[in-house]
């Protein structure tokens, strides 16, 4: 059986500029089962996104929004936006890694 991303439980995983400084990454859940997966603190919190971003956990803020059903994580930039090293200035590719993490097969039902 092929595993189940976050992604596939999603109408939609974007991320976009918070700001010069801050990336925001948005979780829209399919439906109230999805949105128990991605909101699970077990499952998804600040030591995985750090993890998959390479951040300090400390830095990372997570917001659940369960009346829609939403996800949503903000984590500093690495480098300013626009800066030399900066490779996506609109941080519209940051959202990959996330909507590639594997739900544990006990989350799918």
């Amino acid at each position: 059986m092929p595993e189940t991303t976050l992604g596939d439980l999603a109408i939609e995983v974007r991320s976009k500029n918070a700001g010069p400084f801050w990336i925001t990454m948005e979780l829209f859940m399919q439906d109230d089962d999805g949105y128990r997966i991605a909101a699970d603190e077990t499952y998804l919190n600040e030591d995985i996104v750090a993890e998959l971003y390479r951040v300090d956990p400390a830095s990372v803020q997570l917001f659940r929004i369960p009346s829609l059903n939403v996800v949503k994580i903000s984590y500093p930039r690495p480098v300013s936006q626009g800066s030399l090293r900066d490779r996506d200035v609109h941080a519209g590719q940051h959202h990959v890694p996330l909507a590639q993490l594997v739900v544990p097969q006990q989350g799918v039902q």
